[in-house]
């Protein structure tokens, strides 16, 4: 008898998560620790999680406001294997690009589906391992990296699968492409390999996947894309000392010099005002030639001149 397979790449708006197929998890456990910091957070996502792309804005803003306090282990989930599905509503590319136009409506954050119908990837499993790749060099600039991905997959439509465009994204990150190619055609095949075991030992069942831990193992799961708040009380409820930094004024354009590029959704959660107010903003410094934007059918993406 088959196992009915469901499809990771139908997330569910509502609860915001990616979710893999059930499978076997492992009867070992796992205990995080904090190290450097007093939170530690281990991320499970996915360059094609669009769920994963809805809480960029929180989690901007939670490095903005409380980054003093945790460190974030970014670990890959392999959320498309290849397209071996036979149920949950997608079994082919042309229904992702849908399935995304409705994901972009309900997150607010700009994504083109029609990535699915011109140029579909066959599987994430490349895109993940470049982010090992990467993470074998800076740390910062493996975030940076991981921005560009999914920023030439939702808004230019370029199938991260496929290494010309991980090059480009990595060339942007300044990245060192010789090394970036060496280890990902070697030892981060092995690094991803890990997460994916690591997944089964955490009982990661979907994406994003966020588990936070202080030095004392105390430790709470924040499942799928919640509001800002539901991450803030986490860190805070494993470590009450937490003091909030003052972010700079919404009409600054120094929130530019962290974050190069911002989606109005992004803006508006970090500074804590409507979509609409952000977008007025947003236009207004662009029309004064400051800001740059870039534009797709489900939404806008600004960025410094």
């Amino acid at each position: 008898m088959n196992e009915e397979k469901t499809n990771p790449l139908l997330c569910d708006p509502v609860s915001g998560m990616c979710e893999m197929p059930a499978g076997k998890n492992s009867n070992e456990t796992f205990s995080i620790i904090a190290e450097d910091k007093p939170v530690k957070i281990i991320y499970y996502t996915d360059p094609i999680c669009s769920s994963c792309w809805g809480i960029e804005p929180q989690l901007r803003k939670l490095k903005l406001e409380y980054g003093d306090y945790f460190e974030i282990d970014y670990r890959m989930g392999g959320l498309l294997p290849d397209w071996n599905y036979n149920s949950g509503g997608i079994s082919k590319p042309s229904d992702v690009a849908r399935h995304w136009d409705e994901a972009s409506l309900y997150y607010e954050m700009p994504i083109d589906g029609d990535v699915w119908l011109e140029d579909p990837l066959d599987s994430s499993y490349p895109s993940c391992i470049a982010m090992k790749a990467a993470q074998m060099q800076r740390k910062e600039k493996t975030v940076k990296f991981m921005r560009v991905l999914r920023e030439k997959l939702y808004f230019e439509k370029k199938n991260i699968a496929k290494w010309e465009n991980i090059e480009e994204a990595a060339k942007i990150a300044d990245l060192d492409i010789q090394k970036l190619k060496t280890d990902y055609e070697g030892d981060a095949k092995k690094l991803f390999q890990e997460d994916l075991n690591l997944a089964k030992l955490l009982s990661v069942r979907g994406f994003p996947t966020l588990l936070f831990a202080d030095w004392n193992q105390n430790q709470l799961t924040v499942y799928g894309s919640k509001p800002y708040a539901s991450y803030e009380n986490a860190l805070l409820a494993l470590f009450p000392e937490a003091k909030k930094k003052k972010i700079p004024n919404e009409n600054s354009l120094s929130i530019f010099e962290i974050y190069p590029t911002l989606a109005p959704k992004e803006y508006a959660v970090i500074f804590d005002i409507s979509i609409n107010h952000a977008t007025i903003i947003l236009e207004e410094l662009f029309e004064k030639g400051k800001l740059e934007k870039k534009k797709i059918k489900n939404g806008t993406l600004y960025s410094k001149k």
